[in-house]
């Protein structure tokens, strides 16, 4: 392995709901779409933990600017 190269721990399907805070179910429909970076080894799906927060940030949504008015 050269020096690039780095080993992700690699989280299960209820580890990345957990982090999410949602259930299994969610994270398969995420794979189903391809929504989220996965693995497949053998039958069992695994996420490299960096997956987690680049789907977070794909799903971010910022605010718009103030308009210079308060609610």
């Amino acid at each position: 392995m050269d020096e690039t190269t780095e080993l992700q721990r690699l989280l299960t399907v209820h580890e990345v709901a957990e982090v999410l805070g949602t259930a299994d179910g969610f994270v398969r429909q995420l794979v189903a779409a391809r929504r989220i970076r996965f693995l497949r080894v053998g039958k069992h799906l695994r996420f490299p933990v960096s997956a987690v927060p680049e789907y977070l940030a794909a799903v971010t949504v910022e605010p718009l600017p103030s308009r210079g008015w308060s609610a």
